[in-house]
């Protein structure tokens, strides 16, 4: 007979696609169920819950002594949460401290970190820890029956499936985590507030979200920051579980220094001190000269800012610190939780509070009905007990003669098991008479104690009760008053570079090669700066630090640049190529520094112009604008500051030493184009274009200086009238002497 050999059994075959998809799911509710998002019940994520258990069963109670946090971690990881132990510290560490949590549930002794930066705590061998009192209100009901047990990882001992919370912790502490497609960002709250809330929720479960919040109006924040949202915003937050929370900084005004006292949740007081000192290195900040980290002890946040002078509008300082530092922050709001049911889901604070209360309910009940069947099953004995009292002898004189005692007993007397044997193992000194009488106030007590609690469990109205008292006494034991104030302000704004900088009177040079360099003051003689061989003066313009310059180019394309980022005139200054994009053969021909309401004459040599306002010359792009549209072979001229529309004339000259002067009302008003035709130039006799030689805005007090060669020639407002006439017109000759205008001024 051959022996014969079976195959093996065929692996199992299945497409990648179905595996990969198996795989993902299960990795994926594994991270959501188990790790990352917290339950509606007690609030903790699954290593928070082992964490707290493990030490209650450490006995590291509020009124314990720490010990090593290492022990704790081991015990953790080694019993219950099967992760690395730096993870599992690092979640025992959030709950110590007192700026991440608004109710810490865990007590520490040592380095637990700081606001500046919460990871810096100590390794855990140096730390120590105990329970803090507050989780008392997740453990204190835990070994009476009030919640489902589960087997630990390897089955060798058992754990709490959820704490037994008596508040709605999920709240109080908020959390935040993030899961595989989904998060969760639950801010937290005051204790006070919310058992208001829940109280006013369980007398009557048909209440509004808006009763709800006049109990609890927001969250509650453990720094301190002030809360800016709007209260409408804040209500549709609750109201869909989706929102977010703008959080302010407070301040206060010492001898004119801001001292900043309370930072935004999770905001590090080290980075928003780094955030205003870039500013100030930046010179975008000069209205503060000075910033000072004086957090101790005593003051653990304690930011000192030093105002450049008095003067300075200390309220627009801080709301421009607001919206470009940490100083205002938002915190996203998703309340994604664990439900009931077990399933992940998105909540408003009705909804959550009211299955809240559903779980609550359920452990008071269960808890209730733990408690009545103890008193019944000790009832039952000290019943027992109390007919061994009246039949002692007889009792005595079975067990002594008796070989099967217990079965007589039970016959005899018409006991159960339970209370015969409890009558074996009766010692001889509770025979005592004494005892009798103990053990019928005993029975007494029992009595009223199970009628007490088989009528909570019967009535709706006296459980409702019960679990009020409750949440009043824990909130007047553990609660403390708000934190975070609540004031609805508008966003803040970022101040306009202008006003940052400080309005200095300046003078910007251009030379002919359009290197660009800016000096102090106004008295500043162009002419006499040094200029780079082969290069000289072009044009220059005054104005302040704070206003923009803007430039003009031989296309009639206008840029402009932040008069204080521009190279001091110490030195030749620093081209304009490369500040600004130019188009391939353009150069830079005209400059102006004025307000953005300014109202200009622009014009080219062609003889047409029109008015526009100095903003209209503004462009955020380095490639810069189209302004001016200019004839073949057209300059620029230089632009013409109009004071009063009404009353203020154009002076043009022509090449054929003509002068014209009409009133500036009749150009019109563009932003941008060729303009209207200013003065009717003739044709030259050697051929070409026509030519206007200047042109400038006179006032009606003003006198008109004009340069002809060595020569030059003051008109004053009388000696003008003449030359008066409507635009485009030929105008009038100047005096014999004065045909070869070079500059036009008015005085």
């Amino acid at each position: 007979m051959s022996d014969t050999i079976e195959a093996p059994d065929a692996p199992e075959r299945q497409p990648l696609q179905a595996f990969t998809e198996k795989a993902y799911l299960d990795y994926s509710m594994y991270v959501i169920l188990d790790r990352a998002l917290p339950h509606l019940g007690d609030g903790l994520k699954p290593v928070q819950r082992r964490i707290v258990y493990a030490m209650s069963e450490l006995a590291l109670g509020g009124n314990s002594k720490p010990k090593k946090s290492a022990r704790t971690v081991g015990d953790v990881i080694g019993k219950f949460h099967p992760h690395g132990d730096s993870a599992c510290y690092e979640a025992m560490v959030l709950m110590a401290q007192p700026f991440s949590y608004r109710y810490p549930l865990v007590e520490g002794q040592g380095n637990w970190g700081s606001a500046d930066d919460p990871k810096s705590f100590a390794a855990m061998r140096y730390t120590e820890s105990k329970l803090a009192a507050y989780s008392s209100l997740l453990l204190n009901e835990l070994g009476q029956g009030t919640v489902e047990w589960q087997p630990n990882f390897d089955g060798t001992i058992n754990e709490p499936v959820l704490l037994p919370a008596r508040v709605p912790n999920i709240l109080l502490n908020g959390g935040r985590g993030i899961a595989v497609g989904m998060s969760t960002d639950i801010p937290p709250h005051n204790l006070r507030e919310v058992v208001a809330a829940t109280i006013h929720l369980l007398q009557r479960p048909r209440a509004s979200l808006d009763d709800l919040l006049e109990l609890m109006p927001g969250p509650d924040f453990p720094t301190g920051a002030e809360i800016a949202t709007p209260a409408r915003e804040l209500r549709e937050m609750y109201a869909s579980g989706t929102g977010s929370v703008r959080m302010r900084a407070r301040y206060e005004i010492e001898d004119g220094m801001i001292v900043i006292h309370t930072l935004p949740y999770q905001v590090s007081g080290e980075k928003a001190i780094e955030q205003i000192a870039a500013q100030m290195q930046a010179k975008k900040l000069p209205w503060v000269e000075d910033i000072r980290d004086e957090s101790d002890h005593e003051h653990p946040t304690r930011i000192v800012l030093e105002p450049r002078s008095n003067r300075i509008d200390k309220e627009r300082l801080m709301a421009h610190l607001f919206a470009t530092t940490d100083l205002e922050k938002n915190f996203r709001v998703h309340c994604n939780i664990i439900g009931l049911d077990g399933r992940p889901r998105v909540v408003g604070l009705l909804e959550m509070l009211r299955d809240w209360l559903v779980f609550r309910r359920d452990t008071v009940r269960r808890r209730l009905d733990y408690r009545l069947q103890k008193v019944l099953d000790r009832l039952h004995i000290v019943d027992g007990l109390i007919i061994a009292f009246l039949n002692l002898d007889e009792i005595i004189a079975i067990i002594r003669n008796e070989e099967h005692p217990k079965q007589i007993l039970m016959e005899r007397f018409n006991l159960s098991d339970r209370q015969a044997e409890a009558i074996l193992e009766t010692k001889l000194r509770h025979l005592a008479r004494l005892e009798e009488t103990r053990l019928r106030a005993e029975q007494a007590e029992l009595e009223a104690e199970r009628d007490s609690l088989q009528a909570l469990l019967g009535s709706d109205k006296a459980m409702t009760r019960l679990i009020r008292d409750e949440l009043k006494e824990d909130a007047a034991k553990h609660g403390d008053d708000r934190r975070s104030p609540i004031v609805e302000r508008a966003s803040a704004q970022a101040l306009q570079e202008s006003e940052l900088t400080p309005a200095e009177p300046v003078t910007v040079v251009l030379s002919a090669m359009g290197w660009v360099r800016v000096a102090k003051g106004h008295d500043v003689d162009a002419l006499t700066l040094s200029y780079k061989s082969g290069d000289e003066f072009l044009a220059a313009t005054s104005g302040r630090s704070n206003q923009p310059v803007a430039f003009l180019d031989s296309t009639g394309r206008s840029y402009n640049l932040p008069a204080h980022t521009l190279p001091s005139a110490r030195g030749h200054g620093e081209p304009l190529s490369g500040k600004l994009n130019l188009p391939t053969g353009a150069t830079v021909q005209q400059l102006l520094l004025a307000a953005n309401e300014q109202s200009l004459l622009l014009a080219s040599d062609a003889g047409y112009g029109f008015r526009c306002q100095f903003d209209n010359l503004l462009s955020r792009n380095k490639a810069g604008k189209a302004l001016l549209n200019l004839p073949t072979g057209a300059r620029v001229m230089a632009p013409g500051l109009i004071q009063n529309v009404e009353t203020d004339r154009v002076a043009c000259v022509s090449e054929d030493g003509r002068l014209l002067l009409f009133a500036v009302s009749e150009l019109p008003e563009l932003s941008r184009g060729k303009g209207v035709k200013l003065i009717n130039l003739p044709k030259p006799k050697s051929g070409g274009a026509p030519t206007l030689i200047a042109v400038t805005v006179v006032g009606i007090d003003q006198s008109l200086v004009i340069y002809a060669g060595n020569r030059h020639l003051t008109l004053k407002p009388a000696d003008l009238e003449p030359f008066v006439d409507s635009r485009a017109k030929r105008g009038h000759a100047l005096p014999r002497g004065l045909q070869r205008v070079k500059r036009v001024e008015a005085v």
